[in-house]
């Protein structure tokens, strides 16, 4: 829709694109930047309005929006906008998706429907519509991809899976899965699959887990660090599933008694997605994992993992110095590298010289030289750092310290003028400079090399859609041991459950974090080899937030529950 105006429309106003005349009267576009861009749409032969997109002076919604208005329709915001099961409920999923569109509800004896402007403005399908509806149609207009979005958060997959499972029963074609997708794209089978990983994708979902068993396949998804159950595959499909899923992924399908790795990419809503998928064979039959890799979490500024403004304070501090050793710790699965990566997003910029070593590198990051371990040709992440250093690096990102080895390089490096990044496996922050004592680095090393610790969890975010605040009473939070933060007026939510979240009542995660920087008494406390625990008494009286206390302080801001924060943090 950005083509519309031809780079010889005339600048006045009779003859101006209606679109644009909806940005000027919108006040979303000034006169001298509409000059301007007609002076450059003359000399490109691009569209005014494409130019303005590019120039900035426009987003690509409000260009859409003044489409929409300009063919006199309601641009809606689809995502924030009510639904009437009873409307929602006169499509089937398979419609919906086919035609791209959602019914939102009625107005007297018409339909109300939402589709993108290009769908609207299609005869044909307003033609089908009514015809399955019998009911006249009215459309309203949104943003494509979030149309998508809000159509499978309301039309889950669930039954439709079931649907498809009881085709492929009863459909030998669709068992044939070693031939070619093209020729199978409409096999039951395929289109499970595709239908299981874009609800998987949809929810955000961080696994997929298909799970042999006696009796039939479970299919789990893992939203917000916690498993989900979908409905069951029948134990009759597990051979061609099993098949199907490692014949995507490149894996070999004869090979079913050893452990195999591959991964695949989708398209899914015009983006791709990658997904690492794993098998292992079990008693009953090969269980397969799919890690599906979202890219946008390597995109991810720092203050959106949910840092508090006195930690993310001393989080910038410390890896905005020359060099240094700055270490995040935590769990497996409690947001280290996103962290790491959020990190390096504010540090790329083409004066410095970023090199990583990753196992496994899961996400690209233009401007950064990223270096993928292999144990079996030689490369370990003390080789990998060994070699690095000769080229040259300003900021290192090592993956994972997982040996005195790596550790000591490490340390080496950050004190011969070089910034290094990195993770170790502790359950907090002050346990890290502990950790690298048992591993056998000296105290006193450890002192001049490292500059922050800072430790994790991730704790799911209350789904702002649907939360509901509640009243908590004294002795309901001195059970939990829960303690009002300073500053703050708090506020108690629970979750409730709708279709944005998938019925959890919980939507994306957030970080929970204690951020130790170091000072004079605590590296006297390193280099005596004391105990964590005075380490953290110490660190405490110099204002580190416990990784509890700053799960309290999101709570009483709504952003959680206690029930939550105790979850992740014993």
């Amino acid at each position: 829709m950005l083509e519309t105006t031809s780079s010889s429309a005339p600048s006045s106003s009779k003859a101006m694109n209606p679109i644009v005349e909806v940005l000027l009267s919108e006040g979303l576009v000034t006169s001298d930047q509409l000059t301007k861009a007609q002076q450059f749409s003359r000399r490109s032969s691009d569209s005014v309005v494409r130019t303005l997109v590019d120039q900035g002076a426009v987003s690509k919604r409000d260009v859409v929006r003044a489409t929409v208005q300009a063919a006199g329709l309601r641009f809606v915001e689809i995502l924030d906008e009510p639904l009437d099961p009873a409307a929602v409920a006169l499509l089937t999923g398979d419609q919906a998706r086919k035609y791209g569109v959602i019914p939102t509800g009625f107005e007297g004896s018409t339909v109300v429907v939402v589709t993108d402007s290009q769908t609207a403005a299609d005869w044909q399908v307003r033609e089908d519509l009514q015809a399955i509806l019998r009911q006249p149609v009215r459309f309203e207009c949104g943003m494509k991809s979030e149309v998508a979005t809000r159509i499978n958060q309301a039309y889950r997959a669930d039954f439709e899976l079931g649907e498809l499972m009881r085709d492929v029963l009863g459909d030998d074609a669709a068992i044939d899965v070693t031939a070619p997708v093209a020729s199978t794209s409409d096999a039951p089978l395929v289109r499970y699959v595709n239908l299981l990983l874009s609800q998987a994708i949809s929810d955000s979902a961080s696994d997929v887990h298909v799970e042999p068993s006696e009796d039939n396949i479970r299919i789990r998804l893992r939203i917000d660090g916690v498993l989900k159950e979908m409905a069951p595959a029948p134990k009759e499909v597990q051979s061609a599933l099993v098949s199907r899923l490692k014949i995507m992924a490149d894996m070999d399908i004869a090979e079913r008694r050893i452990p195999q790795d591959g991964r695949l990419t989708v398209a899914w809503q015009g983006t791709k997605i990658d997904l690492r998928v794993s098998s292992i064979p079990t008693v009953w039959g090969e269980k397969i994992v799919m890690r599906v890799l979202d890219n946008s979490a390597a995109r991810m500024a720092l203050p959106d993992l949910g840092f508090s403004p006195g930690n993310l304070q001393k989080w910038s501090a410390s890896y905005r110095r020359p060099y240094g050793l700055v270490i995040v710790s935590g769990p497996t699965g409690s947001g280290k590298s996103t962290t790491l990566y959020a990190t390096l997003n504010s540090l790329v910029r083409p004066e410095v010289n970023i090199v990583t070593v990753e196992d496994p590198v899961e996400y690209r990051i233009p401007g950064i030289n990223q270096v993928q371990t292999n144990p079996k040709a030689g490369l370990t992440f003390a080789s990998a750092l060994r070699s690095i250093l000769r080229g040259d690096p300003d900021i290192v990102l090592v993956g994972e310290i997982r040996d005195r080895e790596t550790a000591q390089i490490a340390i080496e490096a950050s004190l011969t003028g070089h910034l290094v990044l990195t993770t170790l496996h502790t359950n907090d922050a002050p346990s890290v400079p502990t950790r690298l004592t048992e591993m056998g680095i000296e105290p006193f090393l450890i002192t001049s090399a490292l500059q922050c610790a800072s430790s994790q969890r991730l704790a799911r975010r209350l789904c702002v859609s649907c939360k509901r605040e509640v009243e908590k009473s004294p002795a309901e939070l001195a059970a939990v041991g829960f303690e009002y933060p300073e500053g703050i007026d708090a506020h108690f939510f629970e979750p409730v459950g709708c279709s944005h979240c998938a019925g959890t009542g919980y939507r994306g995660r957030m970080g929970v974090h204690e951020v130790m920087t170091m000072s004079d008494e605590i590296s006297g406390l390193i280099v005596d080899r004391a105990a964590s625990e005075q380490i953290r008494k110490v660190a405490t009286q110099q204002g580190m937030a416990s990784l509890k206390q700053d799960g309290w302080r999101k709570v009483a801001l709504g952003e959680t529950t206690t029930e939550e924060v105790l979850r992740i943090i014993a």
